[in-house]
């Protein structure tokens, strides 16, 4: 069984949002749990959402969900100890849908940042 590694003390901070309309379109968005809500990011290649820890975390798979037609094709997760510099862990391939896509993995995560960050936010890119 799985759950969730995002609580209360998780910092969590984004690349934009759209039209900077945080009431709308922000990061509180991103795990609220309402599928009529979301995160969106204002247009560009590089998007991300980083993800500070309050602990050490042991991170096993990574559940991800799009607005269908608004996907990103190659995406990335980076991960790093406390305030080093980010380095990538690995790629995903999103489908362009807007079903809970799952990718599982085994990693260690060693406290402090884990960052998604998506490299190609637009359709067909």
């Amino acid at each position: 069984m799985t759950h969730s590694l995002v609580c209360p003390e998780t910092v969590s901070r984004v690349s934009s949002v759209l039209n900077r309309n945080t009431r709308q379109f922000g990061k509180k968005h991103l795990f609220d749990q309402d599928e009529e809500t979301c995160w969106n990011s204002d247009q560009g290649l590089s998007q991300w959402v980083i993800l500070e820890f309050p602990q050490r975390i042991r991170v096993s798979q990574l559940q991800i969900q799009f607005q269908g037609g608004f996907s990103s094709r190659r995406g990335h997760l980076e991960g790093s100890q406390g305030g080093e510099t980010l380095s990538k862990i690995m790629d995903f391939y999103p489908e362009d849908n807007n079903s809970l896509q799952i990718s599982c993995w085994s990693l260690w995560g060693g406290g402090g940042w884990w960052s998604v960050s998506l490299k190609a936010a637009g359709p067909g890119v």
